[in-house]
This record gives C-alpha cells, sequence and structure tokens, in this order.
C-alpha cells in the first residue's frame, strides 16, 4: 500500500541535507540526503517517514465485524482487540479497488487505513454498503501518521516514549498517552525491517517529528528510499502493482485471502489470467514501469510494474505482470527505451536479510 494523496500535504523538508520541521502545503521530497544514502540508512539504523497522507476511517456500532466482514477480504471473526491485519478493498470482479490495513481497537470498533490517494473513493464504497445506523467517519485530516523504520527502531520508540515496547508483536498494536496525548503505535513496517507506526493528533505531529529527528540514529527518508526499501521486499505499490484490473491472486497475494465466509468481489478472485513475477536483472541497467516483458523468443507477454536498482544487492529488480500460462519460465527479456535486458525469476523477498519478524521480548 503506501500511494502518496495527489493534494498538497504536511511533511518535512531539507536544505543541503540539514533535517527541518514539517512546513504545509508541500509534497513530500523524493529525497532528503539522496535516494541510496537514506535506503542504507534505513537498512542499518533508523529511518523517519511523513505518512500523514494515508486516509484513516473509524467505523463503530452494535454489528460493525459483521458488517465490515462482508466487505473486504479480511477476515475479522479472528481479528482480536489490539491486533491488525492487511488486506483487500474488492470491486464486484475481484479486482482491487485498495489495499488496506484493519486495526480492531476493540469489540465491533475498527480503524481502517487506506492509501491517500484512494481515500474518497473507498469512504465512499464502503459507506453505500453500510446500514445506517453504525459509525462511519473520515478521520484522515485529524490524524498523523509517522512511521520509523529500521533495526534500531525500537531503542529509538523506548527513548521516545519513556517506556518499554519490547513485547509489542509483529501486527499488533497498543495505545498511549505517554506523550500526553492518545497515540495508537503499531508494529507492521513497509520497508523489511523492524518498525513502528505512530497514529496521533495531527496538531501533535510536529512535535513528536522533532523529537524524533532529534535523535543521532535518524534520518528522514524520502519516497525514492522508501520505493527502493519496500521493492527489495517485494511488497506491491498500489496504482502500479495493485490496481482495479487484477486480482489479489494474479498479484501473488492470494495466502492473504483465508476468509471463508462471502464478501464483495470473492466470486471473481477464480479468474487467473495474468500473474505478477519477481525478476533480477544483472548490471545497473534497470526496468521502468510499462517496459514490455517478452518471452525468450521475442513474443511480448507483460509489462513491468515496479522497477529499481537495488542498493542492497547491487543489481536491478522489477515486478512484471505476464500472462498466467507464462509466468513458469524461468527467464524473460525486458525491452527499455534503449536495450533489452535479460531477466530472471526469481522468489520473494529480494532482500532477505530484513528485520521486520525480529524477536524483541
Amino acid at each position: 500500500m503506501d500511494t502518496l494523496a495527489t493534494t498538497p500535504i504536511t511533511t518535512w523538508h531539507h536544505e543541503n541535507g540539514a533535517k527541518m520541521a514539517p512546513f504545509a502545503g508541500f509534497d513530500m521530497p523524493v529525497q532528503y540526503k539522496g535516494i541510496i544514502v537514506e535506503h542504507k540508512h534505513t537498512r542499518s539504523k533508523v529511518g523517519i517517514f511523513d505518512i500523514c497522507h494515508m486516509g484513516e476511517f473509524k467505523l463503530s456500532g452494535t454489528g460493525a465485524r459483521n458488517t465490515l466482514n462482508k466487505i473486504v477480504s479480511h477476515d475479522l471473526e479472528t481479528l482480536s482487540p489490539g491486533k491488525c491485519r492487511y488486506g483487500f478493498l474488492l470491486n464486484e470482479s475481484g479486482g482491487i479497488n485498495d489495499d488496506l490495513i484493519i486495526y480492531c481497537l476493540a469489540d465491533d470498533d475498527y480503524m481502517l487505513v487506506v492509501n491517500g490517494a484512494c481515500r474518497t473513493k473507498d469512504f465512499n464504497h464502503i459507506k453505500s454498503n453500510l446500514p445506517a445506523e453504525l459509525v462511519f467517519a473520515d478521520i484522515s485530516d485529524e490524524t498523523g501518521k509517522i512511521d520509523i523504520q529500521g533495526p534500531e527502531s525500537l531503542d529509538v520508540l523506548n527513548d521516545l516514549l519513556g517506556s518499554k515496547w519490547n513485547g509489542l508483536k509483529y501486527f499488533n498494536f497498543e495505545t498511549t498517552d505517554t506523550c500526553g496525548f492518545s497515540m495508537i503505535v503499531s508494529r507492521t513496517g513497509y520497508t523489511g525491517e523492524l518498525g513502528y507506526e505512530l497514529y496521533l493528533p495531527a496538531d501533535k505531529a510536529l512535535e513528536i517529528w522533532e523529537k524524533l529527528i532529534a535523535d543521532d540514529r535518524v534520518e528522514p527518508i524520502g519516497l525514492g528510499a522508501r520505493d527502493t526499501l519496500r521493492l527489495e521486499i517485494g511488497y506491491p505499490l498500489y496504482g502500479q502493482d495493485l490496481d482495479e484490473n487484477h486480482t489479489p491472486k494474479e498479484a501473488g497475494a492470494g495466502f492473504f485471502l483465508k476468509k471463508e465466509s462471502e464478501y464483495i468481489g470473492k466470486s471473481g478472485l477464480n479468474k487467473v489470467k495474468k500473474s505478477l513475477i519477481a525478476l533480477t536483472i544483472d548490471g545497473r541497467r534497470t526496468a521502468r514501469h510499462n517496459d514490455e516483458v517478452l518471452l525468450p523468443n521475442g513474443e511480448k507477454t507483460g509489462v513491468v510494474t515496479s522497477g529499481s536498482f537495488s542498493p542492497s544487492l547491487g543489481h536491478c529488480l522489477a515486478l512484471a505482470y505476464v500472462k498466467a500460462e507464462d509466468a513458469g519460465n524461468d527467464t524473460f527479456l525486458i525491452k527499455t527505451a534503449r536495450v533489452e535486458l535479460e531477466a530472471k525469476k526469481v522468489a520473494l523477498p529480494f532482500y532477505k536479510d530484513g528485520t521486520a519478524r525480529k524477536k524483541t521480548d
């Protein structure tokens, strides 16, 4: 998930690489000190991400669980308070309207975190399938979101909040008022590293950002490194690797679809015409979004959705949709603007040394 909203957001900028405070009305920068520098810092220490552009909704009321369970792919019957889960909001054909994380705050009380660019359509889609007695609200404008990611992020979090978070497990969350206001702290992540998300009042985001950025272990990370970090782990980006024309099964995310009960789009999930595959390319020449993918005989079979040089691995990576019947091939050609590149199919993740699931107890 994690697409960038098209409207201006509150984010943090720099001048000559210096750490600075956020200013309203600017888009999140592609880089601060440089994509490779920021990427490697996150893999080794702690990166801080302005994710205030994400959308947050709240749903509550008697029967909220049963109703929402019919709308999303998440199995809410097995999602207990204090836990969160990744899944999909589908259209009637099984295509992906959005990917989202749902937080169970209490019985029949949920927070939904959606991609900023999908905020309006997601809200309208969900609302149109809810009974009037349920309370459904868009709390995005009043909610700030800051992510810290990296092997040392737990130490930074403990120092910030003055309490020990070692027991917080992967895809779990807790609420704290240590800083004088209510804040949700979750442990999910989009980089493959140990990481935490802070949901807090929007007017407190600057205060917390400044406390975090003052730590020598912490550096701000822009859009560029966020993209290379998630690609190395094979995490899809909505609007590139995920869209309304492809199902989660085609996107290689069928293992998230464990719910047996019916929900919107479930009937269309078994139509698999394309498959999202992972490809590696030797050297620094890289594939780009929408480059054609060919079979060794030159026949077109698909297109690249994401492609980049990998700072951690030293060569290029790509995700691509190909015809389902061709997905078992081991080798492909990628037709770039200048040259055809040989590509090998591999299993995800590309980068296998991430700390996201590290035991912290």
